[in-house]
Parts: C-alpha cells; structure tokens; sequence
C-alpha cells in the first residue's frame, strides 16, 4: 500500500527524470532507466487518486480526458 508521502515523492522523482532526460547530454543505460521509471509508477497516482485530488484541489489539478487517465503501456 502506498502512502500519501510515496505517492508525493513519485510525483516530484517523476518531474526530475522527465527534466533529466529531457536535458541530458549522455544516453542512460536503458535497463538502468526502466528500473527508475518502474520504482516511480509503484507509488505514483493512478487515475483514482487525481480525481480525488481534483475534487479538493481544483485550482491545482483541473479534469482530464477520461480516456488518457487509464492504465496504458507505450
């Protein structure tokens, strides 16, 4: 079970990766990166969890498209 600190952690780890990858000047080891990437979504919020967080917070989080929020692999 995650906790609401995990969850959090994820969100902010999430947001250096992609600002990592998006800046970075050498190629990650790939399997080094889909560790990392599989370590972040454990904790981090599914679609459940941003729909509560817009109810409470919707100067913060605004809806989405339904569709984009589910479980999807690339």
């Amino acid at each position: 079970m995650t906790i609401p600190y995990e969850r959090s952690m994820a969100v902010l780890r999430a947001r250096n990766l992609l600002t990592e990858l998006a800046y970075a000047d050498n190629r990650r080891d790939e399997e080094t990166l889909r560790r990392y990437a599989r370590s972040l979504l454990k904790h981090y919020p599914d679609a459940q969890h941003m729909k509560l967080s817009v109810s409470r917070l919707p100067e913060i989080w605004g809806d989405s498209d339904e569709g984009y929020l589910g479980t999807r692999h690339l």
